[in-house]
């Protein structure tokens, strides 16, 4: 179990043994020092003998200072052991996350993938720690405090027989039904995390529409659920105190009971009394800590579980490592594709796609919203596996690429345009690291977006902030363009990237596109017509499947569907 989590202690080996003898040394020197007492209290205080006082005091002192200071060097390498695996485990779920497919993270979802990341991260961390001090102090305690007590006086640690296995059964019946509840609270932390989200993106709507009120109710029955359940289980666990405590009167009563005979009868001393109830408190506060590392423990199981799916989850796109590394040209092909993004052939988004585009054309694909064709382009940089069929790039199955390599050599601009915290340059060069100042004109120039950059008082060294919240969607749409073109890609896919531009920047950016990268294939998704009338074929998408092809003539003569779309767009008198 946590096969994968087993692999996250790289670097914490050393400093975890470090802190586990630390511990163990320090448990040694707290059983020790009511020993010491003992000692103090018959042979220097009961007897009036001030140097038998003087030097058990002095050793008392010298084992105290030596326990504060293995206390503290415990602690030290217990937080570096702690954080290092957590940092370990941070690491390994993000760069998993990166090699996963878009199949692989709609399984998750977003919100339960921040979650992960963090609180889920932040309990193992704990645990972690937890493990390495209180997980080992406590049995280490138990059991040293228990021999000492059974070698001061073995009639008086009977009690321990019956008080323990109270106890460990108690915890036992609590733990039991408190894990289920964790489970469930993490589960409602990601659906939490999910309204937050959602929230904040689209602030912007939530105001315009004045649905703030209904947002609040939203979240607050998601956070009321999750207050409900862990009310539940930390009543549950409150119970843990009371039977500690009830556990522990017990055993003092019952103590002082026998001990008081026995001291009567001179077969204990005072001193070896005050050391077996410091031995009784001490293996009880032990029983204690471990049940609060039971608890943390479940509750860290349950994130531990959920970091561990992420983990061992594999990535649905099969990454080909010895596979060929070079685009020979920008040619793309379907043969007999189908496509269903849950496996399932009875629900394909796309349906036995036979299509040829060669090199260099410019390709216009047109389509109702849910036609196929945004999973269509997916599949030529293999965001996605076909699910029946094969897709070529450059003659050759795009499975037998370095994903790498194959993605590098196709330039995409997805629906939504995306941008990051940054400078517009840094943005851009996304698409080309290593890129000039020249290339990065040259590549905005195309967009239609030096106009506007330039306008900006700091030209390209301007902030854009998180998501390009400063800047319009037209002008996320064009520098989005340019970051594409920065990569000088075989293959350019246009994915309905110009929705937010005017008709008369959009001609300018196809025009700037035909002239400077001529040689590339230029694959256009548009809903305006005018936006791919120039391109050398035209596909219609109807239902997952490809209803007509043809240039912009050939459709206008021969399909009605085209005829009718571009007529609705204003274009009637080019029918009459």
């Amino acid at each position: 179990m946590f096969r994968e989590l087993r692999k996250q202690t790289t670097g914490t080996i050393v400093p975890t043994i470090l802190t586990m003898s630390f511990v163990i040394l320090e448990v040694a020197m707290d059983v020790t020092i009511p020993y010491l007492m003992a000692h103090l209290l018959d042979r220097g205080i009961s007897s009036g003998n001030m140097g038998e006082i003087y030097r058990w005091g002095a050793i008392l002192l010298a084992c105290s200072a030596l326990a504060l200071t293995l206390g503290v060097l415990s602690g030290h390498y217990a937080a570096l052991a702690s954080t290092k695996f957590a940092k370990n485990v941070r690491a390994s779920l993000f760069a998993k996350i990166q090699s996963f497919s878009f199949s692989n993270i709609d399984a998750f979802s977003t919100a339960s993938l921040v979650t992960r990341m963090t609180a889920d991260v932040t309990n193992v961390q704990r645990a972690y720690q937890m493990l390495t001090r209180i997980a080992v102090r406590s049995p280490a305690m138990l059991t040293f405090a228990f021999f000492m007590a059974l070698k001061l006086n073995s009639t008086l640690s009977l009690v321990y027989i019956i008080s323990i296995p109270v106890l460990a059964i108690g915890l036992f019946v609590l733990i039991r039904s408190v894990y289920p509840l964790f489970g469930k609270v993490f589960k409602t932390y990601d659906r939490l995390n999910l309204v937050v989200q959602e929230n904040i993106r689209g602030i912007r709507v939530v105001k315009s529409f004045v649905r703030e009120e209904f947002e609040e109710q939203k979240f607050n029955e998601v956070s009321d659920s999750i207050y409900q359940d862990f009310s539940k289980a930390e009543k549950t666990i409150a119970l843990n105190s009371p039977l500690m405590q009830s556990t522990m009167y017990f055993s003092l009563i019952a103590i002082s009971f026998i001990a008081a005979r026995l001291i009567v009868a001179d077969r204990m001393t005072t001193g070896q009394l005050m050391s077996f109830v410091s031995y009784t408190s001490q293996i009880l506060m032990s029983l204690m800590m471990l049940s609060m590392v039971i608890v943390m423990l479940t509750i860290s199981r349950a994130s531990a579980v959920r970091i561990e799916e992420v983990l061992a989850q594999t990535s649905d796109i099969d990454e080909n490592k010895t596979g060929i590394t070079t685009i020979k040209d920008g040619s793309v092909s379907f043969e007999n594709v189908s496509f269903s993004y849950t496996k399932d052939k009875e629900a394909c988004v796309l349906k036995n796609i036979n299509l040829t585009i060669e090199s260099g054309q410019t390709v216009g694909i047109l389509g109702s919203t849910g036609s196929g064709k945004s999973s269509l382009v997916h599949l030529i940089a293999r965001l996605y596996d076909t699910t029946e069929g094969v897709v070529k790039v450059g003659g050759v199955d795009v499975r037998q690429y370095q994903t790498k390599a194959l993605r590098q050599g196709v330039g995409m601009v997805l629906q939504k345009s995306v941008l990051f915290g940054g400078t517009i340059a840094e943005n851009l060069r996304w698409g080309n690291s290593e890129a000039s100042d020249e290339e990065l004109v040259w590549a905005a120039s195309i967009a239609q977006a030096h106009r506007f950059i330039e306008s900006f008082p700091d030209g390209y060294e301007s902030r854009i902030e998180q998501d390009g919240a400063n800047v319009s969607g037209g002008q996320r749409q064009r520098l989005s363009i340019a970051r594409a073109l920065l990569k000088r890609p075989p293959i350019l896919i246009l994915d309905d990237s110009t929705s937010a531009v005017d008709t008369k920047t959009d001609a300018k950016i196809q025009a700037a596109l035909k002239s400077e990268l001529s040689a590339s294939t230029k694959i256009i998704i548009a809903q305006r017509v005018s936006s791919v009338i120039d391109a050398d074929q035209i596909i219609i998408l109807d239902d997952g499947q490809i209803h007509a092809t043809g240039t912009h003539q050939q459709l206008l003569e021969h399909c009605t569907r085209y005829q009718e779309l571009y007529a609705s767009q204003g274009h009637r008198e080019a029918l009459v």
